[in-house]
């Protein structure tokens, strides 16, 4: 590469994984910064803008002891002056240096003891022949210590790459036909890269970010489609032909309510993709309380009116048992046997469960990870249920592809709402279903916000709606205090609940993570039974607790909590007729970013809506639980800002693949080009 000599090349591979010049040509730049303007010292105001100054070097020093050293360089200009501070490479910058010298300087402002200084800034002599206004868009690279410390800071990164661009730019090959290029007035790629890291002016630049950011989508699209595509077409599934005797007479006799339309949808789509003979995997996202259990079991009914057991695979062990509870309490008197494993179910108990499995007499398995054990073997497994997927490792899910000859049908559910924009690009692979209304008769949750200085007004309330036969929740964020987060903990706010909250007028239960299942289980019962009016809990209780009687849900420390689980813990209530209300409560100062989720969940009940607004506050791999896993790993679009973007390349690719769908035609070549380089295949099927 242009520049780069072995060693160099070394730490671009292991800090940043550019290994070739393609590599280097899509390390697209963070931002850009004006260096066309220079500023006076005295004008400094921030230490969140990059500055450029031009001033006359009038000292320098290197000062401290051998693990404190550093160079400190004092530049003036007519306003005054200002501390350029260096802690590597100090022996060659003071040799570089010259005092009397005029510098150009680039840098990001530090505040320190009551004044400004620039640490490790950029320098060059003052040139009077050239003209700085050329450099008014000055890209920025993401760079890491041990870059920095080898001379491989974005300066230095950005001459490396604009060099390479320069020699070898006639190389880049084009990744888009024509006619799509044509149709929405892109630049060509060449120009794109070339821009990017070199821009012209903003017009060019608005260009070339367009340009880059239609290609990247386009190409997610089209390849979530071509895996779905593939999968369907490759993998065999069984054909559930028929629904019958089990699915009409839950339908007839034992439905507890009607189904919403938004239910009816969603069991058809179901419906449709298990008789095609193709393995279905299908996403149900649905907001807490919109029934998707009750969806599940309709679909695990198909699967047995065909001669198939199923499983429904829940995280925690009270989330099978609520799960396991709510289909037997649904099913009543029917003929199905229902089942539960889970890790707490040892010895002659298990032995007895995973015989009666093997020889079919169980007909639906409800559990937690325990399902996914080798020893677990199923007679006829034909439809396995995932809830709160996003809990279970990719690995996790794979293994039940195993349980029979031909893969089960797959279908997994969240009720950790996901907007559209996110779930195209997430599960742009998978089949995608909402249930996007509540059953009838449930009333919006009423959500306020109180301050810790309101514990008075609080326990007012609470009372009151004990004497009116409701239940509460308490929720705090820790079990043990914390000397680094300010918070209450568990054992201190259940003290503190005991004394407003004397025995024996009112009862009182607690749970958390560090308690043994069975006590667990012991303290959910009595607060299910209604003995206990006040249940303290950390967020244990997030997922898997159906208490219609309790009311009330009191989240303290709000602040520490993000959106989505600020939802899951409304979800506790609001399950019966009765109003109910969730109480956030918080410290008196908030960040901004606490206040807008605060406001957020007093303004909306809506799950998707507040789904969004995580989007917007954390980042698309925050909220999915993807950053890690390199899901979206976009390198120029935002999924947020370009939401019209998303849906408009996504038709594009739908549209293409419709019209040829093994990319065969002469007009596709680069898009057929671009996946087998990326995949490093020679058959187009391979690419699932």
């Amino acid at each position: 590469m242009v520049g780069i000599g072995e060693k160099k090349a070394s730490i671009l591979a292991r800090e940043l994984g550019l290994f070739t010049l393609k590599d280097l040509f899509e390390y697209y730049p963070y931002r850009y910064v004006d260096k066309s303007r220079f500023v006076k010292i005295a004008e400094i105001r921030s230490a969140e803008v990059y500055t450029l100054l031009l001033g006359k070097v009038i000292a320098k020093q290197i000062v401290g002891g051998a693990k404190s050293q550093r160079l400190v360089v004092r530049l003036a200009d007519e306003t005054g002056s200002i501390e350029l501070v260096f802690f590597r490479g100090i022996r060659w910058i003071s040799e570089s240096i010259n005092i009397g010298a005029i510098y150009v300087v680039f840098g990001k402002p530090n505040y320190f003891n009551g004044t400004f200084n620039l640490p490790h800034p950029e320098f060059e002599k003052f040139n009077p022949q050239k003209d700085y206004k050329k450099e008014k868009f000055m890209p920025l690279y993401n760079t890491t210590e041990r870059m920095k410390n080898a001379f491989l800071a974005s300066k230095q990164l950005s001459q490396i790459i604009s060099a390479a661009v320069k020699k070898f730019s006639s190389f880049i090959e084009e990744t888009l036909p024509q006619y799509i290029i044509d149709a929405y007035h892109l630049c060509s790629r060449r120009e794109a890269i070339v821009c990017i890291h070199s821009p012209f002016g903003e017009e060019t630049l608005a260009k070339a970010r367009f340009r880059l950011k239609f290609e990247e989508l386009f190409f997610m699209q089209a390849e979530h489609l071509l895996i779905n595509s593939n999968r369907k077409s490759n993998s065999r599934g069984f054909v559930f032909a028929k629904v019958g005797e089990n699915f009409n007479t839950f339908f007839s006799k034992h439905l507890p309510f009607e189904l919403t339309n938004a239910q009816k949808r969603v069991v058809k789509e179901i419906r449709n993709d298990m008789r095609t003979g193709s393995q279905m995997n299908r996403l149900l996202q649905g907001d807490v309380g919109s029934g998707k259990t009750l969806v599940a079991l309709l679909s695990m009914l198909i699967a047995l009116d065909n001669g198939y057991q199923a499983t429904l695979i829940a995280p925690t062990e009270i989330l099978a048992m609520q799960h396991f509870q709510s289909i037997n309490r649904f099913i009543g008197d029917m003929n199905i046997n229902v089942s539960l494993l889970t890790g707490s179910i040892k010895g002659k108990s298990r032995k007895n469960l995973l015989t009666s499995l093997a020889d079919g007499s169980i007909d639906i398995l409800v559990g937690t990870h325990a399902i996914l054990e080798e020893s677990v073997i199923f007679n006829n497994l034909g439809l396995v249920v995932i809830d709160e997927q996003h809990r279970f490792g990719v690995e996790q899910r794979a293994k039940m592809w195993t349980k029979n000859t031909i893969a089960p049908h797959i279908l997994v559910m969240t009720a950790t709402p996901i907007c559209r924009t996110l779930a195209m690009s997430i599960y742009g692979d998978l089949d995608y279903s909402v249930i996007d209304e509540l059953p009838s008769g449930r009333k919006p949750i009423l959500t306020t916000h109180l301050y810790d200085r309101d514990v008075l007004r609080l326990f007012d309330f609470m009372k009151k709606q004990i004497e009116q036969g409701r239940q509460i929740y308490v929720v705090y964020p820790l079990i043990k205090e914390s000397e680094k987060l300010d918070l209450k903990d568990l054992m201190d706010g259940y003290e503190s609940i005991e004394r407003a909250f004397p025995l024996p007028q009112y009862q009182i239960s607690i749970v958390h993570g560090q308690m043994k299942p069975e006590d667990k289980e012991y303290e959910m019962q009595r607060f299910k039974k209604g003995i206990t009016n006040i249940m303290v809990a950390t967020t244990v209780i997030e997922v898997g607790v159906d208490v219609p009687n309790a009311t009330v849900m009191v989240i303290e420390n709000a602040e520490r909590f993000g959106l989505a689980q600020l939802h899951q813990l409304r979800g506790r209530v609001g399950r019966g007729a009765n109003q109910s209300y969730c109480i956030l409560r918080t410290k008196d100062e908030l960040s901004s970013d606490a206040r807008f989720r605060i406001e957020t969940m007093c303004r909306t009940n809506d799950g998707f809506e507040i789904s969004r607004a995580d989007l917007q506050l954390r980042g698309p791999g925050d909220v999915s639980g993807t950053r890690q896993s390199g899901v979206l790993d976009l390198k120029v679009a935002d999924i947020v800002k370009d939401e019209g973007l998303m849906a408009q390349v996504r038709t594009l690719a739908q549209n293409v693949l419709a019209d040829d769908p093994h990319l065969t035609k002469t007009q596709n070549l680069p898009i057929r080009k671009y996946f087998m380089t990326k995949h490093k295949v020679s058959d187009f099927s391979m690419i699932s």
